[in-house]
């Protein structure tokens, strides 16, 4: 019930369309009831011309007695009874038509605005989660929660709601004509409103469960398609294929059985609707043959009757329905809101002041962070940090892997936050600074390049849309990546797929460089920027970083110790903690950590030199 009053509130600023849909249902539910009765004077007086009166009675008013006839709702030249009949019966159904064709598009509307702010909502949430957010979330959970649970909140929320108002208001006027036709014989219908709501009740109980387990079964496929086909390369070169269509086809067949056991719950209701719809049918007709003989009704009044009783059913069977259609609604709508409710690792404090601009140090101080796997024991990842970056200064940091080296450059721009000590830069601590403030004074250069399938000026662009032409190409020349650019038939506004696949590793990394530059960040992280290249990528790629780091406090994290020699100083890592510091030169006269990692990375890059020269 929570779920659905959440999703409620989503409707309020279409609260005018929604009103105007259940006015223009509600004439809809009323000229439906209407050409029930209409069966009445069709049977008794069309088809029984011989009748003395040329009134046509609709229905007797219960308190008053007053008879209501047809003619009072038809223009008086209309005697005849045929044309009479003939022209309620078209006017109604136009007129009915036309407002369910308007009540259907406003709420419509209404149910299509509300899921497209729930879609939004939902996807500003998650997109300003931090990254352990991402680290306790498959990729697959996260997309199947943003397009599969919202598109069946809006499948119950837009057609299903049209549908249930049109039907909610036929019952209700329907549920009249029963009463005004059948008097004391109506109300043995009343026998099965509970048996009806209990079973209703049960069903969705039933259906919601099974919904979500489906749910969760389908975010696990769309997490196996992700991997595979972002992967495909790897999978090819082990020739996995068959193992994966395997793992696929396991996954699909949970999916399969959760679907059944869905189906079958929701599957039961209407069958059941239909055996208490045909015994409460079976019913007034053995009640109703005795008051026809009796001439308490007339036939045709007794057929209308009959006829309301079965459209009276047919809403009847169709609210089982959506109830399961509204019950899987609110099984997915508890997945959106508990992404959106979850209270994120990493968040902005009210009251938060703007970072001013960079000037003179980073410091971390006694600075610890552990990692709370999803629901797993938290893993100590860095302890007791204590160090100190001036203004301008390059600052390696080297260790195996695992030391924790991108944890520690990666609390800079908060996207993890500190579990002990503090991190200061310029004596502020950045957990009082927004986080805008913060992360616009921060670079970063990745070794897996993330671009996007845009032109290539959009991605050196990138969060700065307006930015001119001409700075977008000196920070390509600046990054060594103007020349390959402008050699390509659409130039800047070539096309570079989907991850930037159509451009080379070299050249992805140095578009990724020209963004950074074109950013003109203060402060600057480079994390394994080259580790992934070829040694002739790796030379154009380290004169652009050159070009990037000039006059920028930088921090290099980078598996080549080659690549760290020119750092003013390197930080040494081991098991979280700093074990060493200092400049190149120091470090390989200690003769620690830093002496060993070298030399081995050395002496595995010497010996195939060495195989060849033999």
């Amino acid at each position: 019930m929570q779920q659905l009053t959440r999703l409620l509130r989503y409707v309020a600023p279409y609260w005018w369309q929604l009103l105007s849909s259940v006015l223009l249902m509600a004439a809809v539910g009323l000229l439906d009831a209407f050409r029930v009765l209409l069966i009445g004077p069709i049977f008794d007086r069309v088809l029984n011309p011989g009748s003395p009166s040329r009134q046509m009675q609709l229905f007797k008013l219960p308190v008053s007695g007053n008879a209501i006839y047809l003619q009072q709702f038809v223009p008086s030249h209309f005697q005849n009874p045929w044309t009479v009949v003939a022209f309620a019966l078209v006017a109604a159904t136009v007129l009915k038509g036309i407002l369910d064709y308007a009540g259907t598009y406003l709420v419509n509307y209404a149910g299509f605005g509300m899921i497209t702010d729930l879609r939004n909502d939902l996807y500003n949430s998650v997109l300003r989660r931090s990254a352990a957010f991402y680290q306790k979330h498959t990729t697959g959970s996260l997309v199947s929660t943003i397009v599969n649970d919202i598109e069946r909140v809006q499948f119950a929320m837009s057609n299903v709601l049209a549908e249930f108002l049109q039907q909610f208001f036929t019952l209700i006027f329907t549920a009249v004509v029963v009463v005004l036709l059948g008097g004391r014989l109506a109300w043995v219908l009343l026998l099965f409103v509970p048996i009806i709501v209990y079973s209703a009740g049960k069903i969705g109980r039933r259906v919601r469960h099974t919904t979500r387990r489906g749910q969760d079964q389908l975010a696990d496929i769309q997490n196996i398609l992700h991997e595979s086909i972002t992967g495909n390369r790897i999978v090819k070169a082990f020739s996995m294929e068959s193992w994966e269509i395997a793992r696929f086809r396991k996954a699909a067949r949970r999916l399969f059985r959760a679907n059944l056991r869905s189906v079958a719950a929701a599957a039961i209701s209407s069958p059941l609707m239909d055996i208490f719809g045909a015994i409460a049918i079976a019913l007034l007709l053995l009640l109703g043959r005795d008051q026809i003989n009796h001439r308490i009704f007339t036939a045709g009044t007794f057929l209308a009757f009959i006829v309301a009783v079965f459209k009276l059913y047919d809403p009847v069977r169709k609210f089982a329905l959506f109830n399961n259609n509204f019950q899987q609604a609110v099984g997915a709508s508890s997945e959106i809101f508990t992404f959106m409710d979850t209270e994120d690792d990493v968040r902005e404090k009210p009251g938060a002041q703007p970072l001013p601009a960079f000037a003179n140090s980073i410091r971390f101080e006694s600075v610890c962070f552990s990692y709370d796997g999803n629901g797993e024991e938290a893993r100590e990842i860095l302890r007791d940090i204590n160090l100190e970056v001036r203004s301008g200064e390059v600052l390696a940091v080297v260790g195996s892997s695992g030391a924790g080296k991108s944890t520690l450059v990666h609390l800079i721009p908060r996207f993890f936050d500190v579990t002990a000590g503090r991190l200061l830069i310029d004596g502020r601590d950045v957990r009082d600074t927004t986080l805008a403030s913060l992360r616009s004074q921060i670079g970063v250069v990745t070794q897996e390049t993330v671009l996007f399938n845009d032109t290539l000026r959009n991605n050196i662009a990138y969060g700065q849309p307006q930015v001119s032409q001409k700075a977008v190409e000196a920070a390509a020349s600046a990054a060594l990546a103007h020349d390959f650019i402008t050699e390509l038939p659409a130039g800047y506004d070539t096309m570079i797929g989907e991850r930037g696949v159509r451009l080379s590793g070299g050249e992805r990394q140095r578009i990724a460089i020209a963004r950074a530059l074109l950013k003109n960040a203060p402060i600057l992280i480079l994390d394994e920027a080259t580790s992934a290249l070829d040694s002739e990528s790796e030379s154009l790629v380290q004169t652009a970083l050159q070009n990037l780091m000039t006059g920028r406090t930088v921090f290099v994290i980078a598996h080549r110790l080659s690549t760290v020699r020119r750092a003013d100083r390197i930080v040494v890592l081991e098991n979280g903690t700093i074990t060493d510091i200092g400049a190149h030169e120091q470090l390989m006269q200690k003769l620690g950590t830093y002496r060993r990692l070298y030399d081995l990375q050395f002496a595995e890059s010497e010996q195939p030199k060495a195989e060849a020269v033999r």
